[in-house]
This record gives structure tokens, sequence and C-alpha cells, in this order.
């Protein structure tokens, strides 16, 4: 016996989201953070040194390294950003592998909007049919919860950073995607959703995630046998045919390492304050969905989202919660926050409003009175925090900038007033303000912040402090420095790095160390110490700079 489903949809409430309106959203998601910064610590810098590396020919395609040091197995992000690095020479090689990857989040949002739209024309997920007509027609239906689900996912707070990132993650995140519209257009558009099948999972393998591929193939190879569709059944083949080239990918580049962490590491208070705001504010619409649809779980719109998304949070827990292992199931869980908006009473859509203009109002007006005290000084308070926690940083100031941002918070003004007034009928409305919120301020961040930020967070600054005591054509020894600062110092200080001969018996003439705050300089058998320097913002981690001693 089948369960009553509960979406009650009118033809009014399912018109679209105007497609101006969606592009605009989506630029503004997307375009800011790509300009007009360095690379940051840490993953995003070590992955942009693997990427320059190729491209001026330090490393080979098919054996990148940092200094020396053999890069995870990720060969498909690396050769992407080498790629525009060498097709675009008259760019600064930092924008120009970062161009790849924001077509990559471009290409997230739209397989988001293919899968929901799929999954929403299928009969399980379509409302229920009035007595007297006037119920929702199945396309403009599915293409209303479309619009609601790339709405919850530019929403969603933990994909906003690692989003726009030069990383790995964010290859296996297309991968994810791909395999969640393969598995919902299944039933409609078959030879797509099996080149989909084909591409996604081997894709995540080549990014440096087998395992997640290998799980991800047996979920979806099991949704599609018990399907009742004959050509999704079909398409299981499919599926297990990209899973068995995922694994011999992972073999063949060596990507399959260990990352489970131990229940000891697992930290239970860190890992559910990031399970609450990395997923926010999709996850809370994505549990009303399992509960108004909970006698509709293994139907295809609740149960392919839902597989993705708990594959996911199973990877982020093994791995001591990894934040980077959640945001593979973002997308999906996007998904199942979309198929929420036909269940919510008025005083949910009206709280989830309420609190999105308080919320996020108050988040602009803050970036906006700190940038004035940045270029005023006044407020004096905020000024002198600013100067406390990023010191050394010169302000600058951009006409161009400041008139984005004043655009942008128009913007938010003109959808506040346009949300807040009798525009209460169609599905997507209670996830408008939350999208425009999440946009609105990543712009004023990546504009007003943002020679803030790119002081505090890429390793510009240090590079400067080294470039006072070592010569830009020294060769430097660094076998005991993490990755980002191998990068750096090969991609933007390009000095020649060596992290894997022991200093003792290293040919270079410099040597760098990482200490902590109160461990000093300690001598070093043959070399002479030079200077103890940090990073201006960070108060933690220092680097030791050495000079080889003469010999006596």
């Amino acid at each position: 016996m089948n369960s009553p489903k509960p979406a009650l949809v009118t033809q009014r409430a399912a018109q679209r989201l105007p497609r101006s309106a969606l592009l605009l959203f989506c630029a503004a998601y997307v375009m800011p953070g790509v300009f007009g910064r360095d690379p940051w610590k840490n993953a995003d810098v070590a992955a942009f040194g693997h990427m320059a590396a190729i491209a001026d020919g330090r490393a080979g395609w098919f054996s990148p390294s940092l200094a020396g040091l053999p890069a995870d197995g990720a060969l498909v992000p690396y050769w992407l950003g080498a790629l525009f690095i060498k097709a675009l020479p008259w760019l600064d090689a930092a924008l120009a592998a970062r161009i790849p990857f924001a077509l990559l989040l471009v290409a997230v949002l739209v397989f988001s909007w293919y899968a929901t739209y799929h999954l929403a024309r299928t009969e399980a997920a379509q409302p229920v049919p009035f007595a007297f007509g006037g119920e929702a027609t199945p396309v403009d239906y599915a293409r209303a919860v479309a619009d609601g689900a790339v709405l919850a996912l530019m929403a969603t707070l933990g994909l906003l950073q690692l989003g726009h990132e030069t990383t790995p993650e964010l290859v296996q995140l297309v991968g994810a995607t791909l395999l969640l519209y393969a598995l919902a257009a299944a039933p409609f558009r078959r030879a797509r959703a099996r080149i989909a099948a084909l591409l996604s999972l081997p894709l995540m393998a080549a990014s440096g995630a087998p395992a997640i591929a290998a799980v991800l193939a047996v979920i979806g190879t099991a949704i599609c046998a018990k399907s009742t569709y004959a050509q999704v059944r079909r398409t299981a083949w499919w599926i297990v045919a990209a899973g068995v080239v995922a694994v011999a990918l992972g073999s063949a580049l060596a990507a399959w390492a260990w990352r489970v962490a131990s229940p000891a590491q697992l930290n239970p208070v860190s890992t559910l304050r990031l399970l609450l705001w990395f997923g926010w504010p999709a996850w809370p619409l994505a549990l009303w969905t399992l509960w108004r649809w909970r006698g509709h779980l293994l139907h295809r719109h609740i149960a392919v989202p839902l597989g993705i998304t708990l594959t996911a949070l199973g990877g982020c827990l093994a791995m001591g919660g990894s934040e980077r292992a959640l945001m593979l199931g973002v997308p999906a869980l996007a998904v199942l926050a979309a198929f929420a908006l036909p269940t919510l009473q008025r005083s949910t859509a009206a709280a989830i409003d309420w609190f999105s203009v308080f919320f996020f109002s108050a988040c602009a007006l803050a970036i906006w009175v700190i940038y004035a005290a940045i270029q005023t000084g006044v407020p004096a308070k905020p000024a002198a925090n600013v100067a406390r926690l990023a010191p050394e940083f010169v302000p600058s100031f951009s006409a161009f900038a400041l008139a984005i941002a004043a655009a942008g918070t128009l913007a938010w003004i003109w959808l506040v007033r346009w949300r807040t007034g009798r525009h209460r009928h169609p599905l997507w409305k209670s996830l408008v303000l939350p999208a425009g919120g999440v946009a609105v301020c990543w712009l004023l961040l990546m504009t007003l912040w943002l020679p803030l930020l790119d002081h505090a967070r890429s390793y510009r600054p240090l590079l400067a402090r080294i470039a006072e005591h070592v010569p830009r054509d020294a060769c430097i020894a660094a076998p005991q420095a993490p990755r980002a600062l191998l990068a750096a110092l090969e991609a933007q200080g390009r000095w020649r790095v060596d992290a894997i001969t022991p200093a003792a018996t290293s040919p270079c003439e410099y040597l760098l160390v990482p200490a902590a705050e109160r461990q000093g300089q300690p001598e070093v058998e043959g070399w002479k110490a030079v200077a103890r320097i940090r990073r201006p913002t960070d108060r933690n981690d220092y680097t030791l700079i050495y000079r080889r001693a003469a010999a006596p």
C-alpha cells in the first residue's frame, strides 16, 4: 500500500525563479574570490604549488611533486590547473589556475539543478492531485523544486570557502554531483546518465578519493537494482563498471591511503559543531524532508540523495571529522532540503525569512563598519582590533571594489523588500533570503575585506620576511617544512627548495625549520642561526632561518 504524499502544490506556487535572477545569484556566488588574491593556506596554496611545478617543468605530469616530495595521487586537479597556467601565460598563475575550478563550481550548481529536476519528475515525488484540478504540472513543479535546490546549495555555509579553492576536493565534489545526476536522470536520459556515471567515480578516484568512490559504487548499484524502472536497473551495470575503473585507477595512481581515524582521535564536540554549522541551513530542511516523506524513503527522490549524503557523512566521521569529506554530500543534502519546500508551513517559512533578514543584515553591517574603520580609523575600537590582529597590514582603497560592494548591498536591500512584500506563493521563496544573504556577505568579504584577508591568510608576508635574509637565487633546505610553505617558497618565492635531503647532507646554503612559539632557536650542527620569523597574523608557528656555517 502506498503512503499518502505530503506535497500539496498549486500551479501558482510552481512558478519558476526567473532565469536572469538565478544567473545573477550564481554569478554573485561563484565570481567573488576568483580574482585579486593569492592562494591561501593550507590546502589551497599546496595544490597550487603542484600545478605551478608541473606548468614550469619542475615536476612531471605523471609524477607531480613539491620540493622533491611526491604528490598524493590526485592527478586530475593538478593537470587542470597546470593546463590553464600554460594556456593563459599572460594571466597571473594563481588566477589562471583558479579559472577551471570556478567552472567546476558552476558545474556543481548545474548538475545539482538537473538532478533535482529529474528526481522531482518521478511519480512518487509529484504533489497530490486536487479533486477539481489546479495542482502544479509535473514539469513546472520539478523546475520550482530544482530552483530551490540550487538556492539551498548556495545557502549552505560549508561549501562557501571550500568551493572557491583550487583543491582536489572540488574535483571530487564534481564527481559526486555527476553520480547524483546519473542516478537521478537514469529513467529519463539513459545515454547521458550512463556517460555521467562512467565519468563520476573514476574522476573521484583520480582526484584522491578512491575509497569513497568505491562506497558510492555500491550504494548506486543497490539503488539502481531495486528500481521499478527497467532502464534504471540496466544502469546498475554501468555503475559497477565505473566502480571497477575507479578502483583500478586508485591502485594505478597509488591513491589508496589509510585515513581512518581511531575512536580516540574523534572529538565528539568539535565534530558535532562541524555538522551543525557546515550543513546549515540545508540539514534542518533535510531532516524535515525525511520526516514528512518518511513513507517514501525507498523512492528515488529520497533514496538517491540520502545514500550519497550518508556516504559523505560516514567518510567525515571515519576520517576524524573531516570537513572536506563532508563537502562531498552537500549537493545531495541540498536536494533533500529542496523536497521539504512543498511541505513547509507558512509559520516555518516566515521564521526562516526573519532569521535570514536579521542575521545576514547584521553580518553585512559589521563588514561595512569594519571596512570603514580600516579606511578611516573610525570607529576607533574596530580599527584597533584590526591593527592588533593583522599587524603590518597597510590598507588600500579600490573604487571598483567599493562600487561592487555597494551594488551588492543595494541588491540585498531590494531582495529583502521583495520577500517581505506579498510574494508568498513561489515554492522556492523560503530559500531566497538564505541564499541571497550568503551571496552578499561573500561578495562583501571578497571586495571590502579582500586585502585584509589576503594579508592574513596568504604566505606573501612571510615570504617577504624570508627574502630579507635569503637571496632569491639561493637554494633552501626545508626537510621539515609543511607542504603549504614548500609550495609558497617554490611557486611564489621562486626559490629552489629541497625537502627530501636531510639538513646535514643537503647541498643548499640555507635551511628553514618550523618551530613552535616557545621553542626558541636551537643550534643545528653545521648551520649558523640567522633569524627567527613568523607570519604577521600567526602567533604560534615560527620559521627558523639558518645559513651553512663556514668550514673551520
